[in-house]
């Protein structure tokens, strides 16, 4: 992206913490701040927006929203804003190092093999089971059988359509020179497709008063109803962005497109190619100048450009645009299981005014749930390589892409197996739950890494340190809501 320029020799002045101190060099030239160049610039948001794009808003949602009337989608607008301010202070860290936050993490006592090893476990526990591969399985079958599945027989069709979804993510993963890059151009094509068709169908089908109604509702101003259920709300809470690994991945993704001080840092790409620029485990930071600052201030701008502009209010957009038609096409005394939200509205739309809208809503359903089993697959490992490149060095013996490429295998031969543990709902709740653990604890790494390892002329302003509190104490108040439930 940048011309790299030459490390300089220059001690640290702000101790390193548990990992190797950082190299100097002077901060990489962005290209200049405009409208072209945004677009040649930013891409990471939609990587995460394609990702964020799922099961929050094709089940989750449509599943709370009926539960608990339009009066609950308050808390998704809480979720993306929190989690914005999240994702931007891990992507300062990146700026600053060309580290990925978690490497930052491992800076902190009581060390890196500590948090390596927990990061890798929880991330695991996370995204290891592939609930969205499963969802997909369940609205290809649907697309062309006519309805979910409900025999033994038809559920075994399903796994084997599933299983068919986690094959062709590994060949997509495997297609390119740059993961990321491939990632990218695949991401902006499946959001044009998914928000065209969501956009043109709201359109047709929901009444203006029912627009008004939901967006009273994402600002607290319709009433609730029924009795909450807590997996549900946490795993609303935590799907309406990205939740957990995800929005860490964000800066992992940043650093491979090379923003800020990550220019310096390699990128992981595809173990076929074989050209890419090797990634380093240990970062690179600048010197506080009034040039460096000059250019700083450009790429954060880029950067809140990319989160805020695309990633938040993609999410945001993404999250009414669903719960719309549904809590418009769907009624009340219809029951509801896992899927069944999106099937209903599919047939609804056929009846109601052409028969080919079964296909075009469930196969819009599949690319809003593929495109997140495509960036959970990614995330976890894509973290599991960078985490254990730097925590543990016998595994530079090898090229970071050749590790990629065999813990793709690994997972892949265990997600065949997984996709068939439970329904799709039951799985899905799993990586909703785990997720509020995550940002509880990651949102105080992320505020004690920034004010520690940072200078203090880049460190987060109070407010943006009070968001980081306030969301740890959101999602830390629900993991602690879960546990007591479990025991109660």
């Amino acid at each position: 992206m940048t011309d790299h320029p030459s490390s300089i020799a220059v001690s640290n002045e702000i101790d390193p913490g548990c990992l190797p101190a950082w190299e100097r060099a002077d901060l990489p030239e962005p290209l200049p701040f405009g409208l072209v160049n945004l677009f040649k610039t930013i891409g990471p948001g939609a990587i995460l927006l394609a990702a964020a794009i799922g099961g929050g808003e094709w089940i989750a949602g449509p599943l709370a929203t009926k539960e608990f009337g339009r009066g609950i989608l308050w808390i998704a607008t809480v979720a993306v804003v929190l989690q914005t301010i999240f994702n931007l202070e891990a992507v300062r860290y990146t700026l600053y190092t060309g580290e990925p936050i978690v490497t930052g993490f491992m800076r902190l006592q009581p060390g890196k093999l500590f948090w390596a090893w927990f990061y890798i476990l929880i991330g695991i526990a996370q995204l290891a089971t592939p609930a969205l591969a499963a969802a997909c399985g369940a609205v290809l079958f649907a697309a062309f059988m006519g309805g979910l599945p409900k025999t033994p027989e038809q559920v075994a069709t399903q796994h084997w359509i599933a299983t068919g979804v986690i094959l062709f993510t590994v060949a997509l993963l495997l297609s390119g020179k740059s993961i990321e890059r491939v990632l990218e151009r695949l991401s902006w094509a499946m959001i044009l497709f998914i928000f065209g068709f969501l956009i043109i169908v709201n359109i047709l089908f929901v009444p203006f008063a029912d627009w008004r109604s939901t967006l009273e509702g994402f600002v607290g101003l319709q009433p609730t109803h029924g009795h909450l259920e807590l997996v549900l709300l946490a795993t609303f809470a935590a799907t309406a962005g990205s939740g957990g690994l995800g929005n860490l991945a964000i800066s992992n993704w940043f650093r491979d497109k090379g923003f800020g001080m990550g220019a310096l840092s390699g990128a992981i790409g595809n173990a076929l190619a074989g050209d890419h620029l090797p990634v380093k485990p240990i970062g690179t930071t600048f010197p506080i100048t009034p040039e460096n600052m000059r250019r700083w201030k450009v790429w954060w701008r880029y950067s809140i450009l990319d989160q805020v502009a695309l990633w938040a209010f993609g999410c945001i957009l993404g999250m009414f645009l669903n719960v719309n038609l549904a809590a418009t096409l769907i009624p009340a005394d219809v029951e509801l299981k896992g899927m069944a939200a999106g099937t209903y509205q599919a047939q609804f739309m056929a009846e109601k005014l052409w028969s080919g809208f079964w296909y075009l809503a469930l196969f819009n359903g599949f690319w809003i749930l593929f495109s997140t089993h495509l960036g959970n697959t990614d995330v976890l490992i894509r973290m599991i390589s960078d985490i254990s490149w730097v925590a543990f060095p016998k595994v530079r013996r090898w090229p970071v892409s050749r590790l990629y490429a065999v813990l793709l295998m690994i997972l892949t031969t265990w997600a065949v197996f997984a996709v068939r543990l439970g329904t799709v709902l039951q799985l899905f709740e799993v990586l909703g739950v785990i997720a509020c653990p995550i940002m509880a604890i990651a949102s105080l790494q992320i505020l004690r890494v920034n004010t520690r390892f940072l200078p203090p002329e880049i460190r987060p302003h109070l407010w943006r340190r009070i968001g980081l509190v306030a969301c740890s104490i959101m999602y830390g108040g629900l993991t602690i809501a879960l546990i007591l439930k479990q025991f109660s």
